[in-house]
């Protein structure tokens, strides 16, 4: 039989064990209460703790027989693993049976095992990241073993073109003609980023101040919406709108002022995106400042102080630490892109303070280092992982200046409020 129709069968035979505890321990429960005898919990409670009983044992055996089949290369015949699971169903069913009875809490064992599943969704983030870090690390090693990680971190070239010389058995001179210096990498990862939250953060915030703040019910309802239409547009899209459109009408509004403009720079990138990552602030933004109680705003206005200053001075405040998580989780965005930067500011790294001129970012060499001819360990492969490796440790690092800024305004504002 092929494995799908086992499986399926494996569903259905599981569905039928779970829908007969259901029923099997609802009716005992209700018989040892219609007796007169007083339980610690509802019937339909002691039902699903009997279903739990029985489907959670058969589907931990066939989750953990399938990782020792995938992972640790077990072979275990599929039928037998499905019928053992099954069997382990058929024993948790009479276990459950047994445990309904006056004396046992099923509310507090359901609510045990929701506790359970919830600290374990909460540590699959946790276990994601160890293991992202994890398979960076490794092979950023290799290539620090290749290259010296100073010159990587110190150096204003960027030049790995060379390192195609170790396929063609001249490695010494492909190394030692190849470049590795990410600071012209992060200088315009660092410049196109700041460009779009230039961009993003005022009209984004002031977006949502008025739509929580003075925006009737109607534009609220429209406007919303459409304003999130953008973050939902492809980013290959911005790409052609910032190479097409953008790039364009700044080399002439540049040339009015006598300025010589690339048309593949970093300003059209930088302002495209901040476009694009207007919903992320702003809808954001607009739930933080509507969870600002209505309370502090009525006294506020209480006191004297206009609407505006109302805004500046109280709602603002209280709603500081949303909005910084907003702006955080939009320079990560910004950080990450691709597609636009490759489009409207080209792959050339370029250490260079003019907006004007062309760069490209960390992420860009990070795809051009990971898509070719070459091979695996070579230079110029390992240095994506190199540098996903020092982009990790940049966002980080963001990360936990936010979260002790988040902290030390909650703690000011708590004590000028007490």
């Amino acid at each position: 039989m092929p494995t799908n129709q086992l499986f399926a069968l494996f569903c259905g035979t599981l569905l039928v064990l779970g829908l007969i505890a259901y029923l099997a321990g609802r009716y005992k429960a209700v018989r040892v209460r219609a007796s007169g005898t007083a339980m610690h919990a509802q019937p339909d409670q002691y039902a699903w703790f009997s279903v739990l009983s029985t489907a959670g044992p058969a589907i931990a055996v066939g989750a953990l027989g399938g990782i020792a089949m995938l992972l640790l290369g077990a072979e275990i015949p599929t039928p037998y693993l499905l019928a053992a699971s099954l069997g382990v169903g058929g024993v948790g069913l009479f276990a459950g049976l047994r445990r309904v009875r006056p004396d046992f809490h099923a509310r507090k064992a359901l609510e045990s095992v929701v506790h359970g599943c919830l600290a374990g969704a909460a540590l699959i983030s946790i276990f994601t990241t160890f293991g992202i870090l994890i398979s960076i690390v490794g092979e950023a090693i290799r290539f620090f073993q290749m290259q010296s990680f100073w010159d990587f971190i110190t150096g204003t070239t960027w030049n790995p073109g060379a390192s195609f010389l170790e396929a063609a058995g001249r490695a010494e001179e492909g190394a030692s003609a190849a470049q590795f210096g990410s600071i012209p990498l992060f200088a315009g990862t660092f410049m196109i980023t700041a460009i779009a939250m230039l961009v993003a953060i005022p009209v984004g915030l002031l977006a949502a101040i008025y739509m929580a703040e003075f925006a009737p019910a109607r534009v609220r309802t429209l406007a919303k919406p459409v304003l999130e239409v953008l973050a939902g547009i492809p980013t290959v899209v911005y790409g052609f709108f910032a190479a097409i459109s953008v790039a364009p009408i700044l080399v002439d509004v540049a040339g009015l002022f006598g300025l010589d403009a690339s048309f593949n720079n970093a300003l059209a990138p930088g302002l495209v995106m901040g476009i694009m990552i207007i919903p992320f602030i702003s809808s954001l933004s607009d739930d933080v400042i509507n969870a600002v109680p209505d309370s502090m705003r009525q006294g506020s206005l209480a006191l004297g102080l206009t609407r505006g200053e109302t805004i500046r001075d109280v709602v603002l405040p209280a709603a500081l630490p949303g909005i910084i998580s907003a702006a955080l989780l939009a320079m990560s965005r910004a950080m990450g892109e691709t597609m636009i930067v490759v489009m409207a500011a080209g792959m050339r790294p370029n250490l260079t303070a003019n907006p004007l001129e062309d760069m490209t970012t960390v992420t860009v060499r990070i795809v051009a280092s990971l898509t070719g001819d070459q091979e695996f360990a070579s230079a110029e492969t390992l240095s994506a992982f190199a540098l996903g490796l020092v982009l990790f440790v940049v966002t980080l690092s963001l990360n936990l200046v936010s979260v002790i800024m988040i902290r030390r305004f909650r703690e000011k504002y708590r004590i000028n409020n007490l």
